[in-house]
Order: structure tokens, then sequence, then C-alpha cells
């Protein structure tokens, strides 16, 4: 196992508690903050915030924690449980200027983490956080702790003209429909879980988790689209939304295996292009896995996508 270290104490002057839904706020703000520090601009929407707080899935009292300088909260952290097994996530936030009280959350969520683990009976606990390349946290600190990188993600960007961006038709043989339905929207879950299945750091999610954690009540259906083929039926699905500030944004593009090399892929990224040109978008993104054995970060810059920042998958792998 890699990593063992002394948990830090709480310097003085901070404070620590759970997290409550009336802290998205002050949350948001904070994770804006540090967005300007790593990449030059604020990402983060408050309706992502609230949907963290609020799903089911999220124990507030064990798995968050606000951390305050007075009344200025300095970081954050969030820890959930999708594989009810040994793998567990957490997100850390924290601003620069605290670097002991940020050691100091991320020794709390390390041994959360771990008993999670193994209230799981799992054998050991391996914890995944996500940072941005350039983040606030201090790497070497992370690395004295028994971290290290297991994957790196780009977030790309393209921009959108109505001139350049056109509604294509379909290839021959191939439909798109929206998630009107009832059954369309498990169709979707399905395709998402079977095409995704073989990803890195995929967890499988029944039909409820995933609308759980798409927070279904504010999902525009009619932005969900399958592609259905003549003779193989259902064979794709992407997932886009439009309510980010800085642009439309593409969650999912999934092709199953069989039905890959016949274009979906470039018809649906060229078509949430067209339709989201057409709403007046100037701008659409996503985050792609570099090392993806599908050949999606290959497809994306095909299609004009360049990357406008970086994230890394850190893992600790810990006993119980």
């Amino acid at each position: 196992m890699r990593g063992v270290s002394t948990p830090i104490a709480l310097p003085a002057g901070l404070t620590v508690r759970s997290a409550t839904y009336d802290d998205a706020v002050n949350v948001c703000a904070l994770l804006n903050e540090i967005d300007l520090l790593e990449i030059g601009r604020a990402e983060t929407e408050l309706i992502d915030i609230q949907a963290d707080l609020k799903h089911p899935d999220t124990d507030l009292t064990r798995g968050s924690w606000v951390v305050f300088d007075g009344e200025r909260l300095v970081a954050y952290g969030l820890m959930w449980d999708e594989s009810g097994g040994e793998r567990v996530d957490i997100d850390h936030y924290s601003l620069p200027d605290h670097p002991q009280g940020a050691l100091y959350l991320l020794d709390l969520m390390q041994a959360r983490a771990v008993e999670q683990a193994a209230a799981n009976g799992a054998a050991q606990a391996v914890v995944h956080m996500t940072l941005s390349v350039n983040p606030t946290l201090d790497l070497r600190a992370l690395r004295g702790r028994g971290w290290y990188v297991v994957r790196r993600y780009h977030v790309m960007d393209r921009p959108l003209s109505v001139s350049a961006d056109q509604s294509v038709a379909p290839p021959a043989g191939v439909t798109l429909r929206s998630c009107l339905t009832e059954d369309d929207r498990r169709r979707a879950h399905a395709l998402v879980q079977a095409s995704f299945a073989e990803h890195f750091d995929f967890q499988a999610r029944t039909y409820e988790q995933w609308l759980d954690d798409l927070d279904a009540e504010r999902v525009d259906w009619a932005l969900i689209w399958i592609a259905h083929v003549e003779g193989l039926g259902d064979a794709a699905v992407m997932r886009t939304h439009n309510d980010r500030s800085s642009m439309a944004w593409v969650g999912h593009l999934g092709v199953l295996r069989e039905a890959r090399g016949r274009g979906l892929g470039s018809f649906l990224l060229r078509h949430a292009f067209g339709y989201y040109a057409a709403l007046g978008r100037e701008r659409i993104g996503l985050g792609v896995d570099t090392d993806n054995s599908s050949g999606a970060l290959a497809l994306y810059e095909r299609h004009g996508m360049r990357l406008d920042f970086a994230a890394d998958t850190w893992e600790l792998v810990r006993s119980v």
C-alpha cells in the first residue's frame, strides 16, 4: 500500500463543520475564486453545487466539510461512494493562503474515505480525487501522503457560429430523436451504461441513480439525443445541456462498440454544433479522458475542438 502520514492538527483560527444546503452560495463563490486562480476565469455554476449538496447519495453529516477563517470560507470538501466497495471519490477545494488548513481537510477526508470502504466490507480503500494540473493544493504534500496521478483529462472547447456550423444530415440509415418519453429516457440510460462500461473510472448506475446524478428535475430532455441505426437498433446517445453561462456542454457522447466506425460520433458532435450555434451559443465544450481507447480525443480534435484546460485524477490506496 502507498502512503502513510500523520494527520495534522486544525490550525489556530480555523473552524470546520459539515456543509449544509444553505452553504451552496458561499461554496460556489469559493470554487469560482479557485477557478480564477487555476484556469483564469470563473466556471462554477450554483445549480451544480446545489445538485451535489441535495444528491440523495450524499451524506452531508459524514461526507462534507466546510473550513472557515472567521466568517470567510477557505476550504470545502465532499465525499461520495458510488461503488459500494473499495472505490471512494472526494472533491477537495482550498485557497492557497491556508495551506495547513487545506492539508488538515485532506487528512480528514482521507480518514473518512477509508472508514467508508471498511464499512462497505472492502479490504482496501481506493480513493480518487480530480485536481487541475495547476491546483491550489500543495502537490508535494499530496505526493508525500501517498497520492499519485492515474489519469489525465482535457476540457476541450470550440467556437460556434451560424455560418460555419450548419445543421447536418444523418448518415444513411440513421435517424435521430430526443428523449421525450419515459421509454426513451430509459433507453438513453441503457446506452450510456453500455457505451461507457469499459471506460476508466466507470461506475454502473441504475436508472434511478442516473436520474439523481443528472438532477433530473432540471434536465431538458430535448437536449439528449438517441441515434438509431437501421438493422442495428438504438446505437448511440449524446447528452448535452444549455445551463452553463460560459458555453453549451456535451456531458456524454457514447457509441456502442458494434456501431463504431459508422460516423455516428462525428454526426452527433456536428449536430450539437449546429443546434447550439442556431440557439446563439458562441462556444461549446466537453471533457475527455486522454487515454480513452475509443479514440474520442482524436475525434474531437478532428472537429476543431482544442484544449481549454487539463485536470488529473489522483489516487490513494490504503488498507482498511
